[in-house]
């Protein structure tokens, strides 16, 4: 089974978020679990400002801590709770008595006048709600209404009842309740009964003003949470609380369950996220991969002509115009085979043609087996071996196997032997030999045999290609840790867009450079591939002779050393 580019992009987002989500969790677990232990050990502090009042006081009655039982010190703390909350539930006031019922008035009574009676409703529209009854201003029983013949007339508005006094403020709110288990559990009794041994009171501490254990909880390490017990502004004690088995459980895990399911809501939008996203990268870096595998498919079928889109400019673009660098060189390189196979096929073809030809003229006795004859058959036949050395030695310098041995060696005065053995042939040719005078430093590293077979290539060259009358000159230069040795000839020159193609195997300059003169068009291609595998260069240029300049440049050895 293979998985694609998206798959392995989904994969490793999804894992990436997933391993930070869990460490999330984990770490969001422990510290709300060890910073709620310690916060719900501080809000239990602050419930035992009763108990700490308590107990000041009592040191301040007895002098010191000689209250607290010497054979009951860890239950202790627990009965002091205990005795205070039965006191505070013994002071706490009653609870105040249900107003009494309104009882109606006797059927007999007089019926109040309608004027009273509206005051009255009026009265009560404008008292609040909540307003106590206010009692009768005198006990004097009021005196017998008059006729209401005579009264009426005469008879004045009811007055104003007086306002309601102030509700009595609410009595504080008691202290929250703190359960007091009746004796110290037994582990093997249930989970019940070890909820009771961690509940607050079992947890209490009491220490001296010396951090000394008094009462309480008896720990090898002091509480962290701690309050002091101060008596007329001096320190003489501390009322301690420990961090429970399971601190803040109802709260912190309820937190927590709430914070987890968020986390898990916002890791579950970002998975899907990171399918999305994974989705538009494999899109976003397939299409070039395709077309890379499509390029490459393409080369390996021999299509060398194959070009890819680089107009991306992150690495997959650079990965495009190195294909494209490398199919533009195969195809050249398929190109010059191509060109390489023709013109050796064409070479070969012209030396073995012209023996075929001799020798059938001499089967059928047009010519005679004499010795001009045999000798014109020799020296195809010695122009093919020729052409077939050069040929091997440039496929063995292809491929790197091309030996060379190379040692100390003075160039210049191989160079000039060899242009001095050249001096007769080129006094036939009507060419004068001219060398210039030796440089300071000519010694280099490389192989005598391979040098002078360079030499006698540019030498054969010169005296091919060079018109009667002329001059062939050596030079050298030393400079710059280099030696430079310069041949020039006599005219005809080399055309500009030919210079750039010297060297090539099988080129020649059809004007000047013809195979008329015997040459394939090896010997300069020989040349720079002998001196390319010694470190040296090969370059030509237009000589101010009129002809071709031939520079050889190499390292001098002390600076190859």
């Amino acid at each position: 089974m293979t998985f694609s580019i998206g798959h392995r992009l989904f994969a490793s987002v999804l894992l990436a978020i997933l391993a930070v989500a869990a460490g999330a969790v984990f770490l969001l677990r422990q510290n709300v679990l060890a910073g709620f232990g310690e916060y719900a050990a501080g809000i239990e502090l602050d419930r035992l400002d009763e108990l700490s009042a308590a107990l000041a006081r009592r040191y301040r009655t007895g002098g010191g801590w000689q209250f607290i039982p010497d054979g009951a010190r860890q239950g202790w703390i627990v009965t002091e709770l205990a005795r205070l909350q039965r006191a505070r539930e013994e002071a706490a006031p009653p609870a105040p008595p249900a107003p009494p019922a309104v009882s109606a008035p006797p059927a007999s009574a007089a019926a109040p006048a309608p004027a009273a009676i509206g005051a009255s409703i009026s009265a009560s529209a404008a008292a609040p709600a909540s307003a106590v009854p206010v009692p009768a201003a005198s006990a004097t029983p009021a005196p017998a209404a008059a006729p209401a013949a005579s009264a009426a007339p005469a008879m004045a508005p009811a007055p104003a009842a007086p306002p309601a006094a102030p509700a009595p403020p609410l009595p504080p709110l008691p202290p929250p309740h703190i359960g007091v288990p009746a004796a110290p559990p037994d582990p093997a009794a249930g989970p019940a009964a070890i909820d009771a041994a961690q509940s607050l009171p079992r947890r209490i501490t009491l220490l001296g003003a010396d951090g000394r254990w008094l009462a309480g909880r008896r720990a090898e390490v002091p509480p962290p949470a701690r309050r002091a017990i101060e008596v007329d502004g001096r320190t003489v004690g501390w009322l301690g609380v420990a961090r429970g088995a399971r601190p803040g459980d109802a709260l912190a895990y309820a937190f927590l369950a709430q914070l987890s399911s968020s986390l898990w809501l916002i890791v579950a939008a970002a998975v899907a996220m990171s399918a999305l996203a994974a989705i538009l990268l494999a899109r976003h870096f397939r299409r070039p991969i395709l077309a890379l595998e499509d390029g490459a498919r393409r080369l390996a079928e021999g299509r060398f002509d194959t070009r890819l889109a680089a107009a991306r400019s992150d690495e997959l673009g650079d990965l495009a115009r190195h294909f494209n660098a490398l199919a533009q060189r195969l195809d050249g390189a398929e190109a010059a085979r191509r060109q390489w196979v023709a013109d050796t096929s064409h070479e070969l073809r012209t030396p073995l043609a012209v023996l075929r030809a001799q020798l059938e003229a001499l089967q059928d006795g047009v010519r005679e087996a004499s010795p001009a004859h045999l000798d014109a058959m020799l020296a195809q036949v010695l122009a093919l071996n020729k052409l077939i050395d050069e040929l091997y030695a440039l496929a063995r310098a292809d491929v790197g196997a091309l030996e060379c041995r190379p040692a100390a060696l003075d160039l210049w005065r191989l160079a000039a032997g060899r242009a001095g053995a050249f001096e007769a042939r080129l006094q036939a040719a009507g060419l004068a030999l001219e060398l210039g005078a030796p440089p300071p430093r000519a010694t280099v590293l490389a192989d005598a045999d391979r040098m002078r077979q360079v030499f006698d290539n540019l030498l054969e060259n010169s005296l091919r290609y060079s018109a009667p009358g002329g001059r062939v000159r050596l030079r050298a230069r030393a400079g710059a840790g280099v030696l430079r040795l310069e041949l020039d000839d006599a005219p005809p020159g080399v055309p500009d867009a030919a210079l750039a193609r010297l060297g090539e195997r099988f080129y020649r300059v059809d004007a000047s450079r013809s195979r008329a003169h015997g040459g394939a068009g090896l010997g300069l291609a020989l040349c720079r591939r002998l001196l390319e595998a010694q470190g040296a260069t090969l370059a030509f240029s237009h000589s101010p002779l009129g002809g071709l300049r031939a520079s050889v440049t190499m390292p001098l050895a002390q600076e190859a050393a």
